[in-house]
């Protein structure tokens, strides 16, 4: 099976690097943006299997970033990072907007791992039910 490819977008280079490392060991083919235009330009190729984002990024809202990604791409799944801690009225943001989930920067990286898994094994369950039917 060929490893998932996942795109990390972030505006701080040590969280990116952390990620990416964390990520490559655990045997995902891994890319990087550190904001919302090399994010899309990366997403236009086409061959994701997810986005990880934060959502307070410098130069964009993340919100606003997902939103692109979901108008252009609206089955790639987008889990949201954040630093903010859990605010209810953000995650409902995120997910009215087609965040697949929602993870604090402040949880073991392990946590947002176990979220990726979920997400690519739910994904992965709604593609064999459409090409059995």
């Amino acid at each position: 099976m060929d490893p998932k490819k996942v795109l990390l977008v972030d505006d701080e280079p040590a969280i990116l690097e952390l990620l990416k490392e964390f990520f490559t060991t655990k045997g995902f083919e891994v890319q990087t943006a550190g904001c919302d235009s090399e994010a899309l330009a990366i997403a236009s190729e086409g061959n994701l299997d997810l986005v990880i984002s934060d959502i307070d990024l410098t130069v964009t809202d993340g919100l606003d970033l997902l939103k692109e990604l979901k108008t252009e791409h609206p089955d790639l799944p987008v889990i949201m990072l954040t630093g903010m801690g859990y605010d209810e009225a953000l995650i409902g943001d995120a997910q009215e907007n087609g965040a697949s989930g929602f993870v604090s920067k402040h949880l073991p990286v392990s946590q947002l791992y176990m979220e990726v898994r979920r997400i690519l094994k739910r994904v992965e369950a709604a593609k064999q039910r459409s090409d059995s039917e």
